[in-house]
């Protein structure tokens, strides 16, 4: 079947997850929050999301790291969509979002036609959310209810976005620790860390692995040395920062369970990646486990995204909906 006819297919998909029981507890976030008042405001979501996806096959990995780099820096309020100005540092200066992050333009076509269709109704932030579902879904990965109701942040913190975002060099300890600050435990963080299945990274940020993994000289030795020498030519010792390699060269625009196989040989890009096998027993097995059978991974990944989805929303009166993405109302 064509590329092309797989976008209607799936916005179907989609929008009849609206309606779906579920046994996920929400919080203070409903699945039917905008039932009444944009009732197709999931149905627009998904439409743009896979015509965007259907001109840039990257784009499903971006929108999906918006809703992680969001989630992360005070909870999923949207903040990281906010560009400098005023009082406002935009969280896109911060070290983990410079120069990587992308997908804004899709935020911002998702929003006018929202706007046009509900006025002041749906939030960036839920924005964010359906995005990274649609996303998921439309690269052949799992589907789950979207609890929404969240409301947009009037600020941001790029402090916050350079502190609490797991980095690429982060120890395990570390990343463990970073995910137990925002509620996740240790089946949320390989679970989640799972969407590196599809997506881009930049030599910057494996780069050490190739040359000087612990400051003696060498390479990581828990990098398989023949994807380290297909690894070289396109990231030297020096320049080449910005050159993007595949997370998962295997499957690379597909959403499935490959990331784990490659861990299991070895072939994970990032240090963050291969630590999951070799920094912890607990962390190694659920690698297995998921390498082993794609379906556990899908239903640990869908449940832990609602999770993570859940972290500190401003709900009821705090916040605001935004008319645009890049400014709070005020401005």
């Amino acid at each position: 079947m064509a590329a092309a006819a797989l976008v209607p297919l799936a916005v179907a998909f989609l929008f009849s997850l609206s309606s779906a029981a579920s046994p996920v507890q929400w919080g203070k976030l409903d699945p039917h929050f905008y039932d009444h008042s944009c009732p197709q405001a999931q149905q627009i979501v998904a439409s743009i999301v896979g015509k965007a996806h259907y001109q840039d096959p990257r784009m499903a990995a971006s929108l999906l790291r918006l809703h992680f780099h969001d989630c992360f820096v005070k909870g999923c309020d949207a903040s990281l969509l906010l560009d400098s100005s005023g009082s406002i540092v935009s969280e896109k200066r911060s070290n983990p979002n410079k120069d990587s992050a992308r997908g804004f333009e899709v935020i911002d076509e998702i929003k006018a036609a929202l706007e046009a269709a509900c006025p002041g109704t749906v939030s960036c932030a839920d924005i964010l959310a359906l995005a990274a579902r649609d996303s998921t879904v439309m690269t052949g990965g799992p589907g789950w209810i979207v609890p929404l109701g969240r409301r947009d942040a009037r600020g941001a913190s790029v402090q916050g976005s350079n502190n609490d975002i797991p980095a690429p060099n982060n120890t395990l300890p570390t990343i463990i620790t970073k995910f137990k600050l925002q509620g996740l435990d240790i089946v949320d963080l390989v679970a989640l860390l799972g969407s590196h299945t599809i997506g881009d990274s930049r030599c910057t940020s494996f780069r050490q692995r190739l040359y000087n993994q612990t400051g003696n000289g060498l390479p990581d030795f828990t990098l398989d040395a023949s994807y380290a020498a297909a690894l070289r030519p396109r990231c030297p010792r020096s320049g080449g920062d910005q050159n993007l390699f595949f997370l998962d060269p295997v499957t690379p625009f597909k959403f499935d369970n490959q990331y784990y196989k490659n861990i299991l040989a070895y072939r994970g890009l990032l240090a963050s990646d291969e630590v999951l096998l070799t920094g912890s027993p607990a962390t190694g097995d659920l690698v297995k486990l998921y390498a082993a059978n794609q379906d556990i991974f899908f239903q640990h990944f869908a449940q832990s995204m609602v999770k993570m989805g859940n972290i500190s929303p401003l709900t009821g009166t705090d916040g605001e909906i935004r008319k645009h993405c890049r400014r709070v109302n005020h401005n």
